[in-house]
């Protein structure tokens, strides 16, 4: 996986039942997709896209029926293809995930130190855990590092959010 053509240069979510996320949203998105570019590992499987595609890749992310889905293109706008399966199995984290996170904002409101440091303990944890969920789910299909789970995952995350 050394090799810098493995890697997303761009990646966009698409999410048609929001028009504007919340401001905290909003940032969490931003650093996500920042911190991603920045640095990733993105190796689609030879034998799932029936040959080796060539990156750096464009990756859109969408909910359809149920399922995610992730279309991959080349930098250059070729179409490599597309990752499709239920997010079933990331469900319950996920919305674990939201009430901690509503748990989180509030005590940063709230609540001393210690007790938001349990909660973003807490966070953390479940965060870590949708990230390992992902990339079981698309072992075999996309070869990905952890810390690209992580900002994936919390792509994923703002794409179960409704308007």
């Amino acid at each position: 996986m050394s090799d810098s053509n493995h890697r997303i240069i761009r990646v966009a979510i698409d999410n048609p039942s929001v028009v504007r996320y919340q401001a905290d949203v909003e940032r969490e998105i931003e650093v996500a997709i920042y911190d991603l570019v920045d640095s990733n590992t993105f190796e689609p499987d030879p034998a799932f896209f029936g040959g080796t595609p060539r990156g750096p890749y464009d990756v859109t992310m969408r909910i359809q029926d149920n399922r995610l889905v992730f279309d991959i293109d080349r930098e250059d706008g070729v179409k490599v293809g597309a990752v499709i399966f239920s997010v079933q199995p990331l469900r319950r984290t996920i919305r674990e995930y939201f009430t901690l996170c509503e748990s989180y904002y509030e005590a940063i409101r709230t609540a001393s130190p210690a007790q938001i440091e349990a909660v973003d303990v807490g966070r953390r944890s479940l965060h870590n855990e949708g990230s390992e969920r992902l990339r079981a789910q698309l072992a075999g299909k996309v070869d990905i590092d952890f810390e690209t789970a992580r900002r994936l995952f919390t792509l994923i995350c703002a794409l179960h959010i409704r308007a």
